[in-house]
């Protein structure tokens, strides 16, 4: 009897050991991350070889920080040798005056590209004792950088401190036990000790590329992951201790029968993840194989550390509403019967009626703005780098400090330099020649990241390369945001197929049919398009967002869709297993009835911690947050609660073609 307890203890044990090496990693991640958007593009983009071909000019190391005085009342001597005076960390130009209004001056100060933020810091520190009057600010690349730094700075404390409070309140309302939200959260917390572990290293030694939004994404990602278990996990348990005496008996019964959905819902999203793989950003890939080390850790941990725990406590896990052995199953009853009821009374009509309910949303998907934004319009907070962008404008040329740069064949300079002056360029300087090149840089009239500028960038690339041999490259900050937006645009058209493609055949496998998973993956693809229908309704009117990332509706698609079959898997798999005893009809609404409840716990929660992303102030995160949250929900709550079942009463068995359950006559 004693040796039951054994293994169960030997692995409790063991994790608690890992979770406590490996839990310090979590705070460690930022130090492995990189925010700067230069180092995400790929090999081939037009901005990265420019940046490669520039370093044989000397400034590779190098990144612009433009510090911006301002008075009203005029640039005063004592201003200026204010600027002079200051010990800047980095080769800086003199001061450069206002010549418009003089009411301005600004210093460039070339900042070492390896650790930008930190020589922000000291500048802006350097800066903080300036002449009564004069306003002084740091902007350009280096001082945006350095922003996202301290946005994402929250991620290993107050993300995780608002997702975790958030899963703790679900778990005990679902539970209304304090010792079970306990055991699910360390089950948690231990997954995601153990994917910081194992990103930390990768990242370390240049495996993978690691940011701070796929940090704040795998923060959540592997705390909702471990959560949607856990409860498919413990709702099992707690069915069988009913019928169970034994708690080992009951927990290897319930432990058999979620593996399959539990193991094919991971590995759907791991697969689903590394379609990003296919990505040409860096950015993207790097966060493909991140989710994935965390959707893996939270598997690992979900079906070893905690039916361990789980087992161990027994019934008392539970306390005070410990399973009975005998009593009845609440599950067969209550609001889910009811909605079973609904289904079959009137299937045709009811996923009729949702799916037009449904196409009412994406309806709106024209209305999303997804052509990308300005990065001044990444911080939904005030930061002192779109301050200094907005006086740097207010009198400047909005491209000082971070110009285009244009390499071309020395013997074509002049032009060259010529073409270059397109519509929205103000200046343009030659800046040197290397290895055969010439250097010019183009200052533009508009903010380097605005889209002005890109505009005027592509007509700049567009013009100069009409030069015969010149085989002039346009690159720089306004060129590398370019590159990113259509590098993204490109991904979205290959990845999104390559998902569908996956997560059908994993369906598939899955449900040994060919028909279910098509109706599966039909139903989820509807509702992201309702998801981004009404986020484009949200985003435009509630939160007056000024557009979003190309990429956003690739992320959203890739989480939306593998995260949503999971629940479509979860409620199959019962289905599956209930047919095969009640007949197809009766299966499904008893799987319906069973798993009403754990798996709308379970989208509650998944949706909750997705919604805290919104707590660090990025835009991307924030749109990803809604989203996800929003439509986690929609596929919960409508999607596999109504569409689902009631297309598969009225298809019937069918519906598992070209596999013939049994049923009883």
């Amino acid at each position: 009897m004693r040796a039951r307890w054994v293994v169960p203890a030997l692995i409790a044990v063991a994790w608690l050991a890992l979770g406590g090496f490996a839990g310090p990693f979590t705070g460690k991640l930022s130090q492995v991350a990189v925010n700067d958007s230069t180092a995400f593009l790929p090999a081939s983009a037009e901005a990265t070889e420019v940046a490669e071909r520039v370093k044989a000019f000397g400034d590779q190391r190098s990144l612009p920080a433009i510090v911006v005085a301002e008075r009203r009342s005029g640039i005063t001597d004592a201003d200026r040798a204010y600027l002079e005076g200051v010990r800047y960390p980095g080769k800086a130009s003199p001061v450069i005056p206002s010549r418009q209004d003089d009411q301005a001056a600004q210093v460039v100060v070339a900042i070492d590209a390896v650790e930008p933020a930190d020589a922000v810091e000291q500048l802006r520190t350097a800066l903080d004792d300036p002449p009564d009057g004069l306003t002084v600010l740091v902007t350009g690349p280096a001082a945006q950088i350095a922003d996202l730094k301290e946005a994402f700075g929250g991620i290993d404390g107050l993300l995780l401190l608002v997702a975790g409070a958030v899963v703790a309140v679900i778990l005990v309302l679902v539970y209304r036990s304090p010792l079970l939200p306990l055991v699910v959260l360390l089950s948690g917390v231990m997954a995601l000790g153990v994917a910081s572990l194992a990103v930390y290293l990768l990242a370390d030694n240049g495996v993978l590329d690691l940011n701070g939004q796929s940090q704040g994404i795998l923060f959540i990602l592997v705390f909702g992951a471990a959560t949607d278990y856990a409860l498919l996990l413990v709702s099992r348990y707690r069915e069988q201790l009913r019928d169970t005496e034994d708690r080992f008996a009951a927990m290897r019964t319930a432990w058999r029968a979620t593996i399959e959905p539990i193991a094919a819902s991971a590995g759907t999203v791991v697969l689903g993840v590394l379609c990003l793989l296919f990505s040409d950003l860096n950015s993207n890939k790097g966060l493909g194989p991140v989710a994935a080390i965390g959707i893996g850790a939270a598997l690992l941990a979900s079906v070893t550390f905690l039916p361990a725990v789980l087992v161990l406590l027994g019934r008392a896990a539970f306390w005070p509403r410990r399973p009975v052995f005998g009593s009845p199953h609440p599950e067969s009853g209550g609001l889910w019967a009811r909605v079973a009821a609904l289904v079959s009374a009137r299937p045709r009509l009811t996923w009729v009626v949702t799916t037009l309910v449904l196409l009412v949303g994406v309806a709106f998907v024209p209305q999303l703005k997804a052509s990308g934004t300005a990065q001044s319009d990444v911080f939904l907070t005030d930061v002192e780098s779109v301050a200094g962008q907005e006086v740097l404008s207010r009198h400047f040329p909005g491209g000082s400090g971070s110009p285009a740069v244009v390499l071309a064949r020395a013997g074509s300079a002049a032009q060259v330099a010529a073409a270059a002056k397109v519509d929205g360029v103000s200046t343009v300087e030659q800046k040197g020649e290397a290895g055969g090149l010439v250097r010019l840089d183009v200052v533009l009239k508009d903010p380097a990241d605005s889209e002005a500028a890109l505009a005027t960038v592509q007509r700049l690339r567009e013009a100069v390369r009409q030069v015969p041999g010149a085989e002039a490259k346009v690159g720089g900050p306004t060129a590398t945001q370019l590159d990113t937006r259509d590098t993204s645009e490109r991904d979205r058209l290959v990845i999104i197929p390559i998902v569908l493609l996956v997560i059908f055949l994993v369906l598939a496998a899955l449900l040994r049919s060919l028909l279910a998973p098509l109706l599966l993956i039909a139903t989820v693809v509807l509702s992201f398009g309702a998801t981004m229908g009404v986020a484009a309704l949200v985003f435009n009117g509630l939160f007056d967002f000024p557009g979003a990332d190309p990429v956003v509706p690739l992320f959203g698609f890739v989480f939306l869709v593998a995260l949503g079959i999971d629940y479509n898997i979860f409620l199959m798999t019962r289905v599956r297993e209930e047919t095969r005893t009640l007949g197809a009809r009766e299966g499904v609404l008893r799987g319906l009835t069973i798993t009403g409840g754990v798996i709308t716990s379970a989208g509650v929660v998944l949706a909750a911690t997705f919604a805290a992303l919104a707590v660090l102030p990025i835009l991307f995160l924030a749109q990803i947050a809604f989203i996800v949250a929003f439509g986690v929900l929609l596929d919960t709550i409508v999607v596999r609660s109504l569409l689902v079942p009631a297309l598969a009463v009225d298809v019937g068995g069918r519906i598992w073609w070209p596999s013939r359950i049994s049923r009883p006559d």
